[in-house]
């Protein structure tokens, strides 16, 4: 789907979303669950051939439904990958993830890719803006482009409404309530969570972020 123009959230991966940033340079958020990545690849050459325009796979942070295609379409699209430098560890499989996750990670095990660098401060990627929001994970990261918010699992969307993800899933739940207050400083349209669907700023948002 089509959130605004040349941005996309990819309709193959519904747990775990993987958006598109149609630019000079094509970026692609996240990567889904494990065993996508040949439907995204075909719903990317579907957009007029998009695979041969990616350079850049911007990770928000280390769980598995967000990393889980990121080694095969590295490969399929030559792409750097970039992620939050705490979270790399994990990603790379050096360190256990905490709690349920460590169980997960047992079961699951993405293929490693190849990390290219690790976010700094006030960095950018064209008119991607990387905005440190840890607190999800050590390192979790969202990103703004032009007025839409890519947020990762900050907070989710559940049937028109904003809400927390399960306390059982956030590394620090004060660094993420610290991070949820970052938004209501930003100058945005719509915010685009990894579960639930994108939700346009009005009254659901302004609801939702004044408790922060």
């Amino acid at each position: 789907m089509e959130i605004i123009e040349n941005v996309y959230q990819l309709d193959c991966a519904s747990h775990g979303h993987v958006f598109f940033i149609r630019a000079d340079e094509g970026i692609l958020i996240d990567t889904g669950m494990p065993g996508l990545a040949e439907k995204i690849l075909a719903e990317l050459e579907a957009l007029d051939g998009a695979v041969q325009t990616i350079k850049k796979i911007l990770l928000t942070h280390h769980d598995i439904d967000h990393i889980g295609n990121t080694k095969a379409l590295q490969e399929a699209t030559q792409a750097e990958v970039w992620a939050p430098q705490e979270d790399v560890p994990y990603i790379m499989g050096e360190k256990n993830r905490p709690g349920i996750k460590r169980i997960l990670q047992t079961i699951v095990r993405p293929p490693k890719p190849t990390i290219s660098g690790s976010y700094q401060a006030n960095q950018s990627f064209g008119e991607v803006r990387v905005i440190h929001a840890p607190g999800h994970t050590p390192g979790h990261t969202i990103f703004q482009y032009r007025k839409v918010l890519f947020i990762g699992d900050l907070f989710q969307e559940v049937r028109g409404k904003l809400d927390l993800l399960p306390r059982f899933l956030v590394w620090d739940k004060e660094e993420a309530t610290r991070s949820i207050s970052i938004i209501k400083e930003l100058q945005y349209d719509w915010i685009c969570p990894s579960h639930g669907m994108p939700i346009k700023r009005g009254t659901a948002t302004e609801e939702f972020l004044k408790n922060y």
